[in-house]
């Protein structure tokens, strides 16, 4: 959006600054300040809920924002993400649910065995011990059975960005 304050010549105190100023703050956080709150609510997120595991694995410098976009008709609200190595990412969003409320949203994005990557929402730290341990027992990669057909994984690998 661009900025009109620049475009033209009011008082700072003057009605329209004010109407400005409004309207500014119905447009919604920037994408700066998107990108830092999502880092901070994965950071956050990670302390509060998972303190043996992700918190002392993640620093929160490690959570790299990410704003509110428009991929191809779908939108993505902001979110971030941190690089774990091997391949493995962790992504951290919050969605509003049903009464209005936000609720955390922890995916890990993993390579799978059939070369592509596949990801899988973790919602206790228990369940995300029995997910490391089974990851460890595959060499760090996620295991299905294309047979069965319970293959969910996507073509796109996960860029440094985020997105995929």
């Amino acid at each position: 959006m661009p900025d009109i304050t620049m475009a033209c010549s009011h008082a700072p105190e003057s009605p329209l600054a004010l109407l400005l100023r409004t309207a500014a703050d119905v447009n919604g956080p920037s994408a700066i300040e998107q990108r830092e709150d999502a880092e901070t609510a994965a950071a956050y997120h990670a302390w509060a809920a998972y303190p043996r595991t992700i918190a002392q694995a993640v620093e929160p410098a490690d959570w790299q924002g990410l704003s509110a976009t428009d991929h191809g008709g779908r939108y993505f609200k902001p979110s971030a993400v941190a690089w774990l190595d091997g391949g493995l990412w962790l992504h951290h969003t919050l969605r509003i649910t049903e009464h209005g409320a936000a609720a955390d949203v922890l995916t890990l994005i993993l390579p799978c065995a059939c070369g592509r990557y596949t990801d899988i929402t973790v919602d206790s730290e228990g369940r995300l011990l029995e997910l490391l341990a089974e990851l460890t027992a595959a060499g760090g990669r996620s295991v299905h059975d294309e047979t069965r057909g319970d293959c969910q994984c996507t073509s796109a690998v996960p860029r440094p960005d985020g997105l995929r």
